[in-house]
């Protein structure tokens, strides 16, 4: 239901009056608060001023609707010359001397819409809306007939501008008093926030403080078992020599009741043994010291040297130790060595709680072939379901019979577990009492170093260019290569572990291979020697990339080439050719005597693509290219002594150089007599037009055209 209320001509200073008085009698009686009707009554006088001002009088509508909700409509036109520049006035970014723009960005703020529609002899139309809060959903027929009556009627306020500047000075002075009253309590809010910030920084500064007295207590716990350790294996092993001299009769017979004792020794030195040993693993762990060595393995190998070291265990015929064929397994890319220890403990455990039946291992691949699992069953004892959780605690030992013949240290599995986890896999078991249990290792196939294990690698080849594998863990010096061989016919394919290495190596063909020695947890010996003795991989030249001084040996291994960090972009191309046996950098010589031209050349081309030399007159160039030819010249015209035509002259006929091209860059306004003289020449550019990919394409041109065809 839209209705019109009022309308107001707006003709002189006291019609503006008069349409303030009315916007703020109507919003009074639609039941707008103070706020709003000052917000109202405001927008309205700005615009109704601008009618009068710049349109030359106009007319306000004051109207009613409460689709989609109750609102009061302002319409206010007149028949003016219109706005220009009407976008630059409402973005708030035009000024004008006389300040045209300013009322109506202020009437569009106040109000909830404002639509504006101007033109050239259309005159200018305004849209105020402004909508009624929502406790008000709507107002009846005869309500708005009534305020129309007494807008219109005799009960209608008189005009009194004085009255009206009153009113509206009362309106300033609450504007100034409530925007004083949220000026006081943004203070407080920020002084609420000041004193909570403090008391955020003093927590920090506690919990900083705590955690710094629990990384030193942490690192006393790992000092102190790792000291305690190495003190006791001293004695210790001394201990065991000794015993071992003793039982070996090298001094004489023991009584048996000597020979008991000897033996008791001994068996507590071992156990004491195991236990410092374990301790020192775990603090090893925990401190972050163990290294990750992965090597190239087959888990038949692993299985073989695992049965040669745990058969001896074996007592009688009761127990067997079984290993299923393993052959079908893939080879793995791990720590060898800490899998080895983690099936150790899990193989002599199950060894020490079964007294009959057997203990069988075996392995199998997982989901496509990403995962390796192990796993260790027996017939022994078994494991009550409440006690799973305590076995891979530290020292935790479960009560039984068995356990007093063959206590543990209670670290084996606890161990175990976490050198699973720093390989990228982890335990499990499954067990009942009287039934013997399984115990599982998954880990990765492959390694992968945790700076690396969780980043999706992405590669994208490009079909143009040689592609080059660059084994680099440092993400400044793998840029560095990147960036040495743009513009040049090599791609750059970054690899930050032997892990991603290899997955490289699977999915692509490279040209050349540039290995760093040292990597984050990791030296590629292995790798290289793996290249070198793989059939797939044996023909790719590898170049050692390194700061450990070390080329004889890289060398020896069968590294094809050895560089020094930093790389020289164009000593790394020279070597990519070297081994590949291609020419990607070209030899340019640059005749100019202008060193600000020769200066713009070498900017221009790609150091790993080009290598530049220079000559400031023709003659020093004849002579430099006697001594080493270049691929390409680059020849000023306008030189002393000996011009650019001069130069093409015996550049043609001087032997050794009648086949090498010569582009010429020039700044003359070369007429058709001119051009004749300059036919030797490839090509012929401007040095007011030069650019990186014209001044690489005329070289590549001038040197197609004269290399002699493909056989």
């Amino acid at each position: 239901m839209r209705q019109r209320l009022l309308a107001v001509a707006i003709e002189r200073e006291t019609d503006i009056v008069l349409a303030r008085q009315r916007a703020r009698t109507i919003a009074a009686h639609l039941g707008f608060d103070r706020q709003d009707q000052t917000r109202i009554t405001t927008a309205v006088s700005e615009i109704a001023r601008n009618a009068l001002d710049y349109g030359g009088g106009g007319r306000a509508e004051f109207w009613v609707d409460a689709e989609p909700r109750l609102y009061l409509e302002i319409l206010i036109s007149d028949q003016g010359g219109g706005i220009p520049n009407v976008e630059a006035v409402l973005a708030g970014s035009y000024r004008s001397a006389t300040g045209m723009g300013v009322g109506l960005v202020g009437a569009q703020r106040l109000m909830d819409e404002f639509d504006l529609k101007t033109g050239p002899g259309q005159g200018t139309r305004v849209r105020l809306v402004k909508y009624l809060a929502a406790r008000r959903a709507s107002v009846g027929k005869q309500e708005l007939v009534a305020i129309g009556d007494m807008l219109t009627g005799a009960g209608a306020e008189r005009l009194d501008a004085n009255e009206e500047l009153r009113l509206q000075n009362r309106d300033m002075v609450v504007q100034l008093e409530e925007l004083q009253k949220r000026q006081d309590e943004l203070s407080q809010l920020n002084q609420e926030l000041h004193d909570t910030n403090r008391g955020v920084v003093a927590l920090y500064a506690e919990l900083e403080e705590r955690a710094d007295h629990l990384r030193r207590a942490d690192e006393l716990k790992s000092r102190f078992l790792s000291n305690m350790s190495h003190e006791f294996r001293t004695p210790l092993n001394s201990i065991l020599a000794l015993s071992r001299l003793l039982l070996m009769r090298r001094d004489g017979e023991l009584s048996p009741e000597q020979d008991k004792q000897v033996h008791f020794i001994r068996r507590a030195a071992e156990n004491l043994t195991e236990l410092v040993n374990d301790l020192l693993d775990i603090a090893k762990v925990e401190a972050g010291k163990t290294v990750i060595a992965p090597v190239y393995f087959t888990v038949s190998d692993l299985f073989g040297a695992l049965r040669g070291m745990l058969r001896p265990l074996l007592v009688g015929d009761a127990l067997s130790l079984v290993f299923e064929d393993a052959t079908s397994v893939a080879p793995m890319m791990s720590d060898e060595g800490k899998i080895s220890q983690i099936l150790r403990n899990f193989i002599s455990n199950a060894i020490k709680f079964t007294e009959r039946g057997e203990v069988r291992v075996w392995a199998e691949d997982g989901p496509e072939a990403d995962l390796v699992t192990f796993r260790v069953s027996d017939t022994g004892i078994g494991i009550a379901e409440a006690d799973l959780e305590t076995i891979w605690q530290e020292f935790g030992q479960i009560a039984h019979p068995l356990q007093n013949r063959v206590k543990g240290t209670g670290l084996g599995l606890p161990l175990s577990k976490r050198l699973a986890e720093l390989l990228g896999g982890g335990v499990d078991v499954i067990s009942s009492p009287g039934q013997g249990s399984v115990f599982s290792l998954i880990v990765p196939r492959v390694y992968a170093h945790p700076d690396v294990a969780e980043e999706e690698v992405q590669w994208n080849l490009d079909p143009g260019r040689a592609a080059v594998l660059v084994v680099e863990d440092n993400a400044a010096d793998a840029f560095a290569c990147e960036r040495a061989l743009e513009g040049s016919p090599y791609q750059a394919i970054t690899a930050r572990s032997s892990a991603q290495a290899r997955v490289a190596l699977g999915r692509f063909s490279f040209t050349a291979i540039m290995l760093d020695i040292m990597l984050a947890g990791e030296e590629t010996w292995q790798l290289l020697i793996e290249l070198k003795q793989t059939e797939a991989t044996r023909s790719i030249p590898v170049i050692m990339v390194s700061t450990t001084q070390e080329e004889a040996k890289a060398r020896n291994i069968g590294a094809d080439d050895y560089l020094n960090k930093p790389v020289d972009a164009t000593a790394l191309v020279h070597a990519l050719d070297r081994a590949t046996g291609r020419h990607s950098v070209r030899r340019v010589l640059v005749v100019d005597d202008d060193e600000v031209a020769r200066y713009l050349v070498r900017q221009l081309l790609p150091r790993s693509a080009f290598e530049i030399n220079e000559a400031a007159t023709g003659q020093a160039a004849l002579e430099h290219a006697s001594r080493q030819p270049p691929d390409v010249v680059l020849l000023d015209l306008n030189m002393p002594t000996m011009s650019g035509f001069e130069f093409l002259e015996r550049w043609a006929t001087a032997r050794g150089t009648e086949a090498i091209p010569a582009v010429v860059l020039t700044s003359m306004a070369l007429g058709a007599e001119q051009r004749r003289q300059l036919a030797a020449a490839s090509t012929i550019l401007s040095k007011l037009d030069l650019s990186a990919d014209t001044l690489v394409a005329a070289i590549e041109g001038a040197i197609a055209t004269t290399s002699p065809p493909a056989s």
